[in-house]
């Protein structure tokens, strides 16, 4: 599995491009394995008439009619530079978990893994998200109550990678074939130009987040003025109340305010918090290469000093 999501990324996933595609397995006491998967076609403007739901029906029903393991478990996207923590994943997840309640979703990182170790990791939807999800309420107070925050939105489940033997015979040829001269090359440090983008695309988020946060001030200003606005209505209507009463005058009929005064709606907060959990993945990753620069920086220095 591990081998078609790579191969897939290679063919059709260059650059920033995304690749999906569907997982297959089964479940085995407590846990989940992952036997299959075949790839989403990608697919232009022109196949309008393109219907995905039927093609995934198609594949599964010709791998059950050659004895292969064809129930729906999940599916896998690849990610550019780690930036995967978004609102088409969140509702994807949300749709498979809901339908298929062990679905997990393997995230292929191949900048990472170009760097010589291999970067896939396994999320869920934690039960809290879930709940939310399924109210599709996002409002401030719906995930106050809930206690949602970046932290505790999504899962990792821990992922064990298992190879048959001719597997391993497979991957053993290719290391023999492979096209890097020197293995010493695995040990050079991670490019400036890695790092320079994981921190430009920090930057963006953090903007973005700014932007979340005034938007979110503009809000709690709407709301004050607007409670002003209503305090000075009900004095002013007290005080008429009071003059028509002294003229022996009856009071006026009592008004709904919150019908005068139409409450401003609260900015969704699902995406600031969408967005914080990409600034913690930003961050974790820039971690990753600093700590992962270092252990090559040893790694080199112990191999210059056996040399010598």
């Amino acid at each position: 599995v591990v081998l078609k999501i790579i191969k897939h990324y290679q063919e059709e996933g260059q650059g920033n491009e995304v690749v999906q595609g569907v997982l297959l397995g089964l479940v085995v006491d407590d846990r989940l394995e992952i036997t299959n998967c075949f790839p989403f076609p990608q697919h232009t403007e022109d196949d309008a008439d393109f219907d995905e739901v039927q093609y995934q029906m198609e594949m599964m029903r010709s791998l059950r009619h050659v004895n292969i393991d064809h129930l729906h478990v999940g599916w896998y996207q690849s990610t550019y530079y780690g930036s995967f923590v978004t609102r088409a994943l969140l509702d994807s997840q949300f749709s498979y978990q809901h339908a298929i309640e062990e679905s997990v979703v393997l995230i292929y990182d191949p900048i990472k893994t170009a760097q010589g170790s291999l970067s896939l990791k396994a999320y869920r939807l934690t039960p809290k998200l879930m709940e939310v999800c399924k109210e599709k309420d996002f409002s401030p107070e719906a995930l106050k109550k809930a206690n949602i925050c970046y932290e505790n939105m999504f899962e990792e489940v821990p992922i064990v990678i298992k190879n048959s033997y001719l597997i391993n015979v497979m991957l053993w040829e290719l290391e023999k074939k492979s096209a890097v001269a020197d293995r010493h090359e695995l040990l050079s440090l991670a490019s400036s130009n890695h790092l320079g983008k994981s921190l430009q695309l920090l930057m963006d988020r953090v903007d973005e987040m700014s932007q979340d946060i005034v938007k979110y001030n503009t809000y709690l200003r709407n709301v004050s003025k607007q409670q002003q606005q209503k305090h000075q209505y009900q004095q002013r209507r007290q005080q008429e109340n009071m003059q028509r009463q002294s003229r022996g005058e009856p009071p006026l009929p009592e008004e709904d305010i919150n019908k005068l005064f139409k409450p401003p709606q609260p900015p969704p907060r699902m995406e600031s918090l969408l967005i914080a959990g990409q600034i913690n993945t930003y961050c974790q990753n820039i971690k990753e290469f600093n700590a992962q620069n270092l252990g090559k920086l040893f790694m080199a220095q112990a191999l210059q000093d056996y040399n010598n």
